[in-house]
């Protein structure tokens, strides 16, 4: 079976600078492909090289919680960088962007700026995007309904049903991760459950948003420090049980299911697996 990942920060401290072990370990699992978002300008180039290094896809943009540190210039920036890679087969979609409404002290209006004029990118260099959806799902729609782009991934989605197909009407895929193998998240798991499969990709956001058995309360992360290896790509094929289980599908249908999914919303993945 063959599983693509759509969301890794693989340039994350977490993982220790030790990219070729953890793609290793992810191409033994069955993982062919790993998209690798940005956050911010500073590490535009990063991804981009790391992508190469590793025979992997990236995605450029000015993540939400990132846009409070981020200068004026930098969607300029970044507008320079898409055209410097535009003909780079690697590169598949603007991203990570979108809004985040969870963090309490975050500037909305700035994130609201930045997102819009990111969409605009997107359009230039007709490229899907990658968003990122907290509590902000109505807002980001807002959006694409007076700037549409190119379709892409709603990342980590958690939204209403109604959001869902929502996102889905106007092109774009939702990512499912390790969120959903925790039994508690029922509401998350109907929409895994219930949504047309064509829907669905799949992603680890690693090191973030860890499965079921990688997680660690607050108090344990303090008592008991790097007890636990993060979440990393090798993990998407058993998050993918839950799916697979939920929906009463095998392993393999589930694998083809999401993997041309993932081709359907990124396209330039297709020459990449």
């Amino acid at each position: 079976m063959r599983w693509i990942d759509t969301h890794c920060h693989l340039d994350a401290a977490e993982f220790g600078g030790d990219a070729r072990a953890v793609v290793a370990r992810a191409r033994a699992a069955g993982v062919v492909q790993i998209v690798l978002p940005a956050v911010e300008v500073a590490n535009l180039d990063k991804v981009r090289l790391l992508a190469h290094a590793h025979d992997l896809a990236y995605a450029l943009g000015i993540h939400p919680l990132y846009v409070g540190r981020a200068e004026e210039g930098d969607v300029e920036r970044l507008a320079h960088f898409l055209d410097a890679h535009r003909g780079d087969p690697r590169l598949v979609a603007v991203g990570e962007i979108g809004l985040d409404h969870f963090v309490p002290d975050a500037d909305r209006p700035r994130q609201e700026r930045f997102y819009a004029q990111q969409l605009r990118l997107a359009r230039k260099f007709d490229l899907p995007v990658i968003l990122h959806v907290r509590r902000s799902a109505d807002t980001l729609l807002k959006h694409l309904r007076r700037t549409p782009v190119r379709g892409g991934i709603a990342h980590a989605f958690n939204g209403s049903e109604q959001q869902a197909l929502a996102f889905v009407a106007l092109g774009f895929k939702l990512g499912f991760g390790g969120a959903m193998t925790f039994e508690r998240a029922l509401q998350l798991r109907r929409l895994a459950q219930c949504l047309p499969l064509d829907a669905i990709v799949l992603e680890t956001d690693a090191p973030d948003i860890p499965p079921q058995w990688l997680y660690r309360s607050a108090a344990e992360r303090i008592t008991s420090p790097g007890d636990v290896a993060p979440n990393e790509p090798a993990q998407l094929p058993r998050i993918a049980e839950t799916l697979a289980t939920l929906r009463g599908l095998s392993l393999a249908e589930v694998a083809a299911a999401t993997s041309a999914n993932a081709c359907a919303a990124l396209p330039n993945l297709k020459g990449l697996v």
